[in-house]
């Protein structure tokens, strides 16, 4: 028996946490700001942790990915329970789209679509060669290298032709379970930041910057990044939105990472559309607008 219009999907550690500092307050927040915009249409709406075992997931009609932030580390229980659930509820984004953006392979599927995006290599799954060589291979001097199911710089490194030999003991236990992807390292992240575009429906509503801290490369919270007001240019906000319509179908909400590349020119870093962060602290309006969206939905199914 349906109980609930929609479910806010979350993770352990933000349910119902006994120690809730700032970045968990905001998390709250934010989900919050969006249950009260929902229930603003008459919808009915909970929040669990996608790992709730007690949970029957058959009593909601949707299920919203909000901070479901700890897949990657638990991927094969995180990708049973999506088999699973997707039979008997209805996913936002949906089950295709997020099967599709768990890999980052999808980034060449937006370039075939005249997306520029940041010059990737994959590295399969087993391959033998040392990073020494794939270095040579590629000739390159400093780059990234991470897995290409990955969140938060899981396994994220930067390497150069000094560090690169210290390094292939992980990499080789990485490359054994996992196919990893390898990316010249782009000067932009140090000099300028990456900008975060929020689309809802394919519709930009507003972005912001994040920077690293002196001394590292990685933007996120988690080692020091900062967020930052941002005002993008109408040749940004184009690039972003044609981003999400080069998606095998237009997400309902979505969040495109773009830096300036080594050229100069803008480029895709990560088309996130499974559970961005979309910072409805900075815009409250975003969060209306996706329930109304969300509204209409359940409305015309």
């Amino acid at each position: 028996m349906l109980q609930f219009d929609i479910v806010l999907l979350t993770e352990d550690r933000y349910y119902n946490p006994l120690v809730v500092n700032e970045y968990i307050q905001n998390i709250l927040n934010e989900d919050a700001m969006l249950t009260v915009a929902l229930v603003q249409h008459g919808l009915t709406v909970t929040r669990k942790s996608w790992s709730d075992s007690s949970f029957d997931w058959s009593t909601t009609k949707y299920v919203l990915f909000r901070t479901t932030w700890d897949y990657f580390d638990r991927f094969k229980q995180f990708k049973k329970w999506l088999e699973k659930t997707a039979q008997i509820t209805i996913f936002i984004n949906t089950i295709n789209l997020i099967k599709w953006n768990l890999d980052k392979h999808y980034l060449q599927d937006i370039q075939q679509k005249d997306v520029r995006v940041v010059a990737t290599y994959f590295i399969n799954k087993g391959d033998t060669r040392t990073l020494s060589e794939i270095f040579n291979t590629f000739n390159i001097t400093e780059a990234v290298i991470k897995p290409v199911v990955s969140g938060a710089a899981r396994h994220t490194y930067r390497l150069n032709t000094n560090n690169v030999a210290e390094h292939n003991a992980i990499f080789r236990e990485l490359i054994s379970n996992e196919d990893m992807m390898f990316q010249p390292f782009q000067e932009s992240i140090i000099t300028k930041g990456e900008m975060a575009f929020i689309l809802i429906n394919g519709k930009f509503t507003h972005a912001v910057l994040k920077r690293s801290q002196l001394g590292d490369f990685r933007v996120q919270d988690d080692f020091g990044g900062t967020l930052h007001d941002y005002e993008p240019s109408p040749e940004e906000i184009t690039f972003a939105e044609n981003a999400a319509a080069a998606c095998p179908e237009l997400p309902l909400y979505a969040r495109i990472d773009v830096i300036h590349d080594n050229e100069g020119l803008l480029a895709v870093m990560e088309l996130e559309i499974i559970e961005p962060e979309l910072w409805f602290r900075r815009n409250q309006e975003a969060a209306q607008l996706l329930a109304q969206h969300i509204y209409q939905l359940i409305k015309e199914a």
